[in-house]
C-alpha cells in the first residue's frame, strides 16, 4: 500500500470518526514532532532540520503541545563531595 493510499484511509477514518480538523492536525503534529525528537536523541536543532521548520517554531510547538522535557538537574560540585563522604 502506498503512502498516499494509507493517508487517504487515515483521512477517511478521521472524518468518519467525527474528528475536528484542529484535533486531527494537533495529533499529527504532536506525533511527528515526538518521532523526530526520538530519532534525533532529543536534539532540537536536528529535529527541526528533519521536520523542515525553524528551531524556534519547534520550541513553540513543543510548548503548545506540552512536550517540554525537564532539563536534567545539575549537582553542585560541593554537593558531590558531601554525598561521597557520607
Amino acid at each position: 500500500m502506498s503512502i498516499k493510499q494509507t493517508f487517504e484511509e487515515l483521512v477517511d477514518h478521521l472524518v468518519d470518526g467525527g474528528f475536528f480538523l484542529e484535533e486531527a492536525v494537533e495529533i499529527l503534529e504532536r506525533t511527528v514532532i515526538t518521532r523526530a525528537l526520538e530519532r534525533t536523541g532529543g536534539n532540537r536543532s536536528a529535529a527541526a532540520k528533519l521536520l523542515g521548520i525553524h528551531r524556534n517554531t519547534l520550541q513553540r510547538k513543543m510548548q503548545d503541545f506540552k512536550l517540554e522535557r525537564k532539563p536534567p538537574q545539575r549537582v553542585k560540585p560541593g554537593a558531590r563531595k558531601a554525598a561521597a563522604g557520607s
